[in-house]
């Protein structure tokens, strides 16, 4: 899986406890998004 890709920010997600956003699994969410989501769950 290469960094960066979609597939990679679920996993990342994932690792820090994230399977739901807003009643929506994270698989559902484009790259965008779930980047933006990465960044706010990181801190």
């Amino acid at each position: 899986m290469y960094a960066g890709s979609k597939g990679w920010y679920v996993e990342e997600l994932k690792k820090r406890g994230v399977r739901w956003h807003a009643e929506r699994k994270v698989e559902l969410y484009k790259k965008h998004y779930l980047a933006n989501l990465l960044e706010k769950y990181a801190r």
